[in-house]
C-alpha cells in the first residue's frame, strides 16, 4: 500500500497536521484531549459500579466487574479491527490523498457497522457458557447474566461511536470525541441515578443506563463526520466497501484484533483464578479494576497520539521524526506514571471505598492495588513500543509479543501459581510478570529490526 498524493484540503482545521512542529507539543497537546474522553469513557462503567456497590449489594458489584473481562474480549477484537483503519487513514491524510481517505472511512464505516451486529448476536447467546468458564459464584452468576445480556444488546452503540472517534482522532482532532463523551457520561450518570435508586431497578438498571448513553453518542459522531466538508466525512447513504481499502484494513487491523481479543479472553482466566478465593476478593478486584482502568488511561492516549504521530510522518516520508519518537514517548511516560500512580497506591482505601462500605471489599481492593501498580512502569514501556509499531503498520510481531507475554507467558504463570497453591499475593502478580517480558521483548525488537522498515509502504 502505498500513501501519496496532492491534493489540498479546503476545510476549516479541527484536525492537526502532526508532520510539521515540535514533536513533545504535538504528542501532548493531542493526547490531552484523548486523555480526557477516555477517562469520560470509563465513567460509563466506573458509575455503574459505585452505583450498584452502594445502592444494591456486593454481590452485584462483583457481577459487574466479573462482566468486565467479557465485553473486553468482544470490544478489543472490534477495536483492534478499528485501530488498523486509523493507521490507513492516518497515512492518507499525512499524505494530502483525499480520494485514498474519502474510500477509507466509507468502508470502515460500512464494516464495522456489519461487525456490530454479529457481536451483539454472539455476546447475548454466548452468556451463560461464558460465565460458567469464569468460575463466576453462584450468588454472582445470574445478576451478571442479565447484566451482560442488556449490554450486547446495546454495546453496537459503543462499537459505532468508538468507529467514529478512531476516524477523528486518525486525522488529529480528538477534541470533538472529548465533547461527545462529556455530554453523553453526564447522561449515563443522570440515568444511573434514576434508574437504580429512585426506580430501583438494580443492574439492569445500570446496564440500561449505559447502553442508551452510547447510543446517544454513536448518533453525535455520526451526525459530527456527516457535516463536516472534509474528505473524511461519512456520507450517510454512502456505506461503501472498497477492497483494496478493507484487505489492508484487515492485514494491518486482524492481528492486533486478535492479540487484543485474545488477550482480554487470557484475562477472563485470570479472572477465574481470582474468583476461587470468594465474593470480596471478586468485589475487590472488581474495584481495582475499575481504578486501573483510569490508572493506565493517560499512557494509553500517549500510545494512541504516537500511533496517529507516526502513520502521518511515515505517510509525509518524514522518518527522522518517527526515528525521535521512542526518546519523547519513553520520557513522556515516565512522568506521567509518576504523577498519577503515587496517589492511587497512597489514598488506595480511599478510592476502593467510592465503590462500597464493606470492609472486605475495601481491605481486598487496596491489596490489588498496591501489589500491582508500582510495576506500570512496564506498562508503559510496552504502550510507548505498541504505538510506535502500530502506525508503522507493523502489527503481526507487536501480536505476537503481546500474545506471547499476556496470553501464554502469563496463563503458564497463573497454572504454576495455582498447582503450587502460593496464594492470592502471586496471583495478584499475574499481570505485572506480563507487562515485564513484554516490555522486555518490544524493546529488543525495535531497536534491532523494527526501526528499520516502514511496512505501511508494503
Amino acid at each position: 500500500m502505498h500513501f501519496h498524493g496532492t491534493t489540498k484540503h479546503h476545510h476549516r482545521r479541527t484536525d492537526r497536521d502532526m508532520t510539521e512542529g515540535n514533536i513533545a507539543q504535538h504528542l501532548l497537546l493531542f493526547a490531552i484531549p484523548l486523555l480526557i474522553g477516555n477517562i469520560f469513557q470509563q465513567l460509563y462503567n466506573t458509575v455503574d459500579s459505585i452505583f450498584i456497590g452502594n445502592f444494591v449489594s456486593k454481590q452485584a458489584l462483583a457481577a459487574v466487574g466479573g462482566s468486565g473481562p467479557i465485553t473486553m474480549m468482544f470490544v478489543s477484537f472490534f477495536s483492534g479491527l478499528a485501530s488498523g483503519a486509523g493507521v490507513i487513514i492516518s497515512g492518507y491524510y499525512g499524505a494530502k490523498n483525499e480520494k485514498g481517505l474519502r474510500n477509507a472511512v466509507q468502508t470502515t464505516y460500512t464494516f464495522m457497522l456489519g461487525l456490530s451486529a454479529v457481536l451483539t448476536v454472539l455476546g447475548v447467546v454466548l452468556t451463560p457458557f461464558l460465565l460458567r468458564m469464569m468460575n463466576t459464584p453462584d450468588d454472582v452468576f445470574d445478576q451478571a447474566a442479565v447484566y451482560l445480556r442488556i449490554y450486547f444488546w446495546g454495546v453496537s452503540g459503543l462499537l459505532m461511536y468508538n468507529t467514529g472517534a478512531g476516524i477523528l482522532r486518525a486525522v488529529g482532532d480528538s477534541k470533538k470525541p472529548l465533547h461527545i463523551l462529556i455530554v453523553t457520561t453526564l447522561l449515563n450518570i443522570v440515568l444511573d441515578y434514576v434508574f437504580i435508586v429512585p426506580l430501583a431497578m438494580g443492574i439492569a438498571g445500570a446496564a440500561y443506563a449505559t447502553i442508551i448513553s452510547q447510543f446517544v453518542s454513536a448518533i453525535m459522531v455520526f451526525y459530527t463526520l456527516g457535516r463536516t466538508q472534509a474528505a473524511y466525512r461519512v456520507e450517510p447513504l454512502g456505506f461503501i466497501i472498497c477492497r483494496p481499502e478493507l484487505r489492508t484494513t484487515m492485514r494491518i487491523g486482524m492481528p492486533t484484533a486478535l492479540q487484543m481479543a485474545i488477550t482480554a479472553f487470557s484475562n477472563v482466566f485470570v479472572l477465574s483464578y481470582v474468583n476461587a478465593f470468594g465474593s470480596s476478593y471478586m468485589a475487590g478486584w472488581s474495584a481495582y479494576i475499575k481504578i486501573d482502568s483510569f490508572a493506565i488511561q493517560p499512557v494509553m492516549s500517549l500510545s494512541l497520539a504516537i500511533t496517529t504521530f507516526v502513520g502521518q510522518n511515515l505517510g509525509a516520508g518524514k522518518d527522522e521524526r518517527v526515528n525521535k519518537t521512542p526518546y519523547y514517548g519513553l520520557v513522556m511516560a515516565a512522568v506521567i506514571l509518576a504523577v498519577t500512580i503515587s496517589p492511587i497506591i497512597v489514598f488506595a482505601p480511599s478510592l476502593v471505598s467510592l465503590f462500597g462500605s464493606d470492609p472486605g471489599l475495601i481491605e481486598c481492593g487496596t491489596f490489588f492495588i498496591r501489589r500491582i501498580s508500582p510495576f506500570y512502569v512496564f506498562f508503559g514501556i510496552n504502550q510507548v513500543y505498541r504505538g510506535i509499531l502500530s502506525g508503522n503498520g507493523d502489527t503481526k510481531v507487536g501480536m505476537a509479543i503481546m500474545l506471547f507475554s499476556f496470553v501464554l507467558f502469563r496463563q503458564l504463570y497463573m497454572f504454576v501459581v495455582d498447582r503450587l497453591a502460593l496464594g492470592i499475593v502471586a496471583v495478584s502478580y499475574g499481570y505485572p510478570v506480563g507487562w515485564a517480558v513484554c516490555a522486555v521483548l518490544f524493546v529488543g525488537y525495535y531497536h534491532t529490526i523494527g526501526k528499520k522498515v516502514n511496512r505501511l509502504t508494503k
